[in-house]
């Protein structure tokens, strides 16, 4: 898939699957966001500034993973041939989608395991965001962003997938930062709307319709030719032109 393909549905999923982080992280922003000085409450640039620095402290967290997880997929890729290697990254990556998109339609708790996974190295963590506590500063806030972007979340882990398998450390880093900045509208919203969105949310509708459209793009992921492969190809062949040019 190409490269800015994959970046805008990554935008995408974080923005459909972002109805699931109102379960997840809506009482988080809710405690942060009461806990502040009620004259920081009742300024809207100065809440704004707090919910921007938590946020851009998540989705930094977020780029960081993308990173690591985009350099072991590339050595992943090193491993054997990019034919065989780029195919099955195609299909975990798909797979991978349409999981998300069933666990967000609620009909199975298929990406819980994962979640229950990353509940070991979020007890390493958490202890770090006591240290932010109370939330007094912008700083501080930031610094607390930057721990909550390592809560346990299949719909994260999900992703983390495709940006491993995206096999490249900027891309992986491209395609987590794209998936937060899906997720930040409704994020941002819900310091100021969290009672109007969680109604909304609620409606089974929603959920579903965002799950099918997430399974879409997992099964338009398994139906397109893989981009790595291609990618070879295109190499190959600018490779031999240049060669064929110099020797006529």
């Amino acid at each position: 898939m190409p490269d800015q393909i994959t970046a805008l549905a990554a935008f995408l999923v974080g923005l459909l699957g972002s109805v699931h982080c109102i379960g997840m992280c809506g009482g988080i922003v809710g405690a942060l966001t009461l806990g502040l000085p009620p004259a920081t409450r009742n300024s809207a640039a100065a809440m704004l500034a707090y919910l921007l620095a938590y946020n851009i402290g998540r989705i930094s967290s977020y780029a960081v993973a993308g990173m690591i997880l985009g350099s072991l997929g590339q050595q992943f890729y090193a491993l054997g041939d990019i034919g065989i290697t780029g195919w099955i990254s195609q299909w975990l990556s798909g797979l991978f989608m349409i999981a998300l998109g069933i666990y967000l339609i609620g009909w199975t708790k298929v990406l819980a395991p994962l979640e229950r996974a990353g509940t070991h190295l979020w007890r390493k963590i958490e202890p770090l965001g006591k240290r932010f506590l109370p939330i007094k500063s912008v700083g501080q806030a930031l610094g607390l962003g930057l721990v909550w972007g390592w809560l346990p979340c299949g719909m994260v882990y999900s992703v983390l997938v495709w940006a491993m398998m995206a096999g490249d450390a900027l891309r992986g880093t491209q395609i987590m930062v794209a998936f937060g900045l899906g997720t930040l509208p409704m994020l941002l919203l819900m310091g100021g709307a969290a009672r109007w969105l969680g109604s909304l949310v609620r409606k089974n509708w929603i959920r579903r319709t965002a799950g099918i459209l997430i399974i879409t793009f997992g099964l338009v992921g398994l139906l397109l030719p893989h981009a790595h492969h291609q990618h070879g190809e295109h190499e190959g062949h600018e490779q031999h032109s240049h060669n064929t040019q110099q020797h006529p």
